[in-house]
């Protein structure tokens, strides 16, 4: 949950903003995401999840990242009282991106289906240890945001901050290439053929 990705990379970039307190919502709805998918998972095993099914659900997550990243791109960096990047990411924008990750779902599968049966957490302890680990998801983002107001404060050329903007847009950008050619492309193609 807390190496370089997508959601991090924005948690990253909204620190860098001075948007780490308005982006709580982003964080909350990440961590809101991975309960829902642990909890599915885990109540529901892997008779629901058919590989056709992540490949749609892997391009709608990498449509999503870019859409991201051509918002963060085109953003403007205000150095005045407060510095604000006109698009501050909410819940919804957490919940969604987080939802359609591959990543997110290749994640919390293994440990719903397997991990959590082998280890006899159901019921009511599937729910806690869900929670546990949501909490942990939040705090993912929640860090870099950390890091990244941290090293904001330190940067007063505005172009350095549009710099890094840009620099977030285009690893964004890369990021949803690469999942979709990992988790959808070669499924599509190694099923097809």
């Amino acid at each position: 949950m807390y190496t370089p990705g997508p959601v991090n990379l924005l948690g990253l970039n909204a620190g860098l903003n001075g948007q780490a307190r308005t982006s709580l919502g982003f964080f909350l709805g990440v961590g809101l995401a991975m309960l829902v998918l642990f909890v599915v998972f885990g109540w529901a095993g892997a008779a629901w999840v058919r590989g056709d099914m992540l490949a749609v659900v892997g391009a709608l997550g990498c449509g999503y990242i870019l859409y991201l990243a051509i918002k963060i791109a085109r953003s403007s960096i205000d150095l005045g009282a407060v510095r604000q990047a006109p698009r501050v990411l909410r819940l919804r924008d957490g919940l969604i991106m987080q939802l359609c990750n591959p990543k997110g779902m290749i994640a919390t599968l293994p440990i719903a289906t397997i991990q959590f049966p082998a280890a006899g957490i159901h019921g009511v302890s599937l729910l806690l240890w869900s929670l546990g680990l949501a909490v942990l998801a939040v705090g993912a983002p929640g860090s870099y945001a950390l890091m990244g107001a941290v090293a904001g404060r330190r940067i007063e050329n505005p172009r350095i901050l549009t710099g890094f903007s840009l620099a977030m847009s285009v690893l964004l950008a890369g990021v949803s290439v690469s999942i979709g050619y990992e988790h959808v492309w070669l499924p599509l193609a190694t099923g097809a053929g």
